[in-house]
């Protein structure tokens, strides 16, 4: 993975950013950057505000307060000088499925005014980068989801961007199609472009340089993967399955050795201060209430850890898949 290093360009700074519809408040004060050759990633429940955020760096929402600069250029004043440097696609599929690939290509060529001999060579960038030799006259509603979200992407970089745009870009995609698309976005960043990527897939957010967690409109924390981790688990983490989750959920909730414990899937995290001196008094404490389990060890937290404990199990099962 790309590593973005200090002395980067600033490619996106938010300052407090707000934006407010009617009394609804869907951006907080949301303040961060971005630089060249980073991947920064936006995770949080449905309606968090990452989407709006997005939107509003994109110029195509005006901020009801804060500031925001995107390529140097203020988005509230200058939206459509912003759009010039910026690829964006959305989370819902773009292209035109009654044209063909080329033809989706050409299209959006035109609309970024890419021309003459570098259009031509951009076609042959993004059929290539797609995976679509050989069928660039296959109509777009014939490819496969995979293949159409690589030829959305080729399409938003056709005009070659500085900053991209993804607005959950791999959402209902196959798990092998989602892994050939983060390739694609590591190639782009390795050549400087600045990603910035909203997800609700975990797994896709350790993919990322730096993450911003947002719920209910608020940044809740920001920082690489293994930052957040260190910082956000106070402890260390168990597993433990048995037959009766929900029952041991109740009982372990009283435990003296237990900071926290939070369901995954049939499964229980539970947060303890040191897991190999706690563990078997966890042991201890099951079993005097006849609370059998097949499996208790320690784990390494997960962004779904981070996430549980910042803002909450609710949250964190709205950020799933």
């Amino acid at each position: 993975m790309t590593s973005a290093g200090p002395l980067s360009e600033i490619r996106i700074v938010a300052d407090r950013l707000t934006k407010r519809f009617g009394d609804f408040v869907a951006v907080n004060a949301v303040s961060f950057d971005a630089r060249a050759g980073e991947i920064i990633g936006f995770l949080g429940p449905n309606g968090a505000g990452k989407s709006t955020t997005i939107r509003i760096l994109c110029g195509l929402l005006r901020p009801s307060g804060g500031r925001a600069e995107v390529a140097g250029l203020d988005v509230a004043r200058f939206p459509e000088r912003v759009r010039e440097h910026i690829g964006y696609m959305s989370q819902k599929f773009s292209l035109y499925s009654d044209l063909s690939v080329m033809e989706n290509l050409r299209f959006f060529g035109g609309v970024y005014g890419v021309k003459g001999t570098r259009l031509d060579e951009r076609l042959k960038f993004a059929i290539e980068m797609a995976g679509l030799a050989g069928r660039s006259e296959a109509l777009v509603a014939d490819l496969s989801g995979g293949w159409k979200q690589r030829l959305a992407l080729g399409c938003a970089v056709l005009h070659e961007p500085a900053i991209l745009f993804l607005d959950e870009p791999t959402s209902g995609v196959d798990p092998a199609s989602r892994r050939r698309f983060w390739d694609l976005i590591y190639s782009l960043a390795e050549g400087g472009v600045c990603v910035v990527i909203t997800t609700h897939y975990m797994d896709e957010a350790e993919y990322c340089n730096r993450i911003a967690l947002i719920n209910s409109g608020k940044l809740a924390a920001l920082g690489s993967p293994s930052e957040l981790k260190r910082s956000a688990i106070h402890g260390e983490i168990l597993l433990v399955e048995g037959d009766n989750p929900g029952a041991m959920l109740e009982a372990l909730e009283g435990a003296p050795e237990v900071r926290d414990v939070a369901p995954f899937g049939s499964s229980l995290h539970i947060v303890v201060d040191e897991a190999k001196r706690d563990l078997p008094a966890i042991k201890t404490f099951l079993a005097a209430r006849n609370l059998g389990w097949s499996r208790i060890e320690a784990i390494k937290p997960t962004l779904e850890d981070v996430f549980v404990q910042l803002v909450g199990v609710e949250a964190a099962r709205g950020a799933g898949p």
